[in-house]
């Protein structure tokens, strides 16, 4: 089960960063030019949010039958000072579930806004701050903090 998580996990990401960018796109060529908030919008919109909700159930599955996790909990005081444990154990899970409120908050206002471009800037300003987040958070191969290959 921890190899199909490992896999799950990593192919989400992508679908989340491809939404999220696409979104984020959508939502600034709308702002600024002006357009009428489509059913295409609203749907990116909306999908954008199911995704990455996705990803934040398989994210927790993930965490609770990851060993890295299991390790870290057990013996949290040996494994804070190890900050790859300490990335995977707090970092990692806290700014993306924080990233993921962004997203939902954001999808909710955006949705209940009265006007286009309000619904365009409050999709733009909260999917882009969430976007940001999940970048710093996520273990690309070149982070500093800690890395993974691109696929699992």
């Amino acid at each position: 089960m921890y190899q199909s998580l490992t896999f799950l996990h990593s192919l989400f990401r992508w679908l989340v960063l491809i939404s999220l960018v696409y979104a984020v796109y959508r939502a600034g060529k709308g702002y600024f030019t002006g357009a009428t908030f489509s059913k295409t919008d609203n749907l990116v919109r909306h999908w954008t949010a199911t995704i990455a909700h996705i990803q934040l159930l398989i994210g927790i599955t993930f965490y609770f039958h990851s060993p890295v996790i299991r390790y870290f909990l057990h013996h949290f005081s040996t494994a804070a000072k190890s900050f790859d444990l300490l990335f995977f154990g707090m970092i990692h899970s806290t700014l993306m579930l924080f990233s993921i409120v962004l997203i939902t908050i954001g999808s909710a206002l955006a949705k209940r806004k009265s006007t286009d471009k309000e619904k365009f800037s409050t999709m733009l300003v909260w999917y882009a701050i969430a976007l940001i987040i999940i970048f710093i958070a996520i273990p690309w191969p070149f982070s500093p903090f800690a890395n993974r290959p691109y696929f699992r």
